[in-house]
């Protein structure tokens, strides 16, 4: 599968693990956002349905098992060339997923430099897309209100 220069847009998944009041990240090791902190993911192979994409790539990125529980965002990432003649270079199709985590430590593998837990009030510093930060957020209200749901149930 061709990610530079692609024909047609590529699907991908994203993982957004909430556990403890902390979001899962990784620091990309290849393009697109080489080097930078996002959100876990990849692509969906043929014939593999969202939700087993999403749960094999948070595996091989970071080892760790997890839930998809609830889709966050789909969205468009498309990049293009610089200059006057612009070629899209990269463009995907991105579903990301509220994950819980289920078992695991984490283990980044060779596509990520670091994954790490950080709490919100961190997040800042990790200097997240806006599209991402935004995600994560969202996470973050729907296991709050998860949270709020249960307990209001158990009463």
């Amino acid at each position: 599968m061709k990610r530079e220069f692609p024909k047609s847009p590529l699907v991908g998944v994203g993982g957004v693990v909430i556990h403890r009041q902390r979001v899962l990240l990784i620091r990309r090791r290849r393009e697109p956002l080489k080097g930078q902190w996002s959100l876990p993911g990849g692509m969906v192979e043929l014939g593999e349905d969202l939700t087993r994409a999403v749960r094999r790539e948070l595996k091989e990125e970071t080892g760790l098992d997890v839930e998809p529980v609830e889709i966050m965002a789909v969205f468009d990432r498309i990049i293009h060339t610089p200059g006057r003649r612009r070629r899209v270079l990269y463009h995907y199709v991105i579903v990301d997923y509220a994950c819980r985590w289920k078992r695991g430590r984490i283990s980044p593998s060779s596509d990520v430099m670091d994954a790490r837990w950080v709490r919100r009030a961190e997040l800042p510093q990790y200097h997240l897309t806006p599209l991402a930060s935004a995600v994560v957020s969202e996470a973050f209200r729907y296991f709050e209100k998860q949270t709020k749901t249960r307990k209001l149930a158990e009463r």
